[in-house]
């Protein structure tokens, strides 16, 4: 038996419309993989990407900046959120959850850095390395957060 996946690209006007974009069907996910889909739908008529929100499939990134230079690219939140999760307790994971979230639901980057700051305060000694983790992909974060209520016209 041959398995196969079918990945659907899907995209968001500046009006906030979905809009599927393609359905790609391969037997195995890689950057050469992401490279054709992103070549085709250039081929297509899609001129930017504004943010591509990735697994951290390696070489997924560069396949990206081959294609559209200018996307801003970010790690997607349930990705980032499982892999922290990987790291705590299962006793733990409860509430550390239910502390992270507001990290992610911040309106701005400023309350994002400050919630933040409330999970290390809390959590950083026990989990010293998911907190930096979280820290570190803040600078992607920025890109989410500063695109709520973004005018794109």
């Amino acid at each position: 038996m041959i398995s196969h996946a079918v990945y659907n690209i899907i995209g968001i006007d500046r009006h906030g419309y979905k809009t599927l974009l393609g359905m790609y069907v391969s037997q195995n996910e890689g950057a050469n993989f992401w490279l054709s889909v992103l070549t085709d739908l250039q081929n297509r008529g899609i001129k930017d990407i504004l943010i591509a929100c990735i697994d951290n499939l390696n070489g997924f990134s560069a396949a990206i900046n081959t294609v559209f230079p200018q996307t801003e690219i970010q790690t997607c939140v349930v990705h980032q959120i499982r892999n922290s999760l990987k790291y705590v307790a299962s006793k733990d994971q409860k509430v550390f959850m239910a502390d992270l979230k507001p990290v992610y639901k911040a309106d701005t980057l400023e309350q994002a850095e400050l919630r933040l700051d409330d999970l290390e305060t809390k959590w950083g000694k026990k989990y010293e390395k998911v907190i930096e983790s979280r820290q570190q992909t803040n600078s992607q974060g920025q890109i989410f957060v500063s695109s709520k209520g973004l005018d794109l016209s």
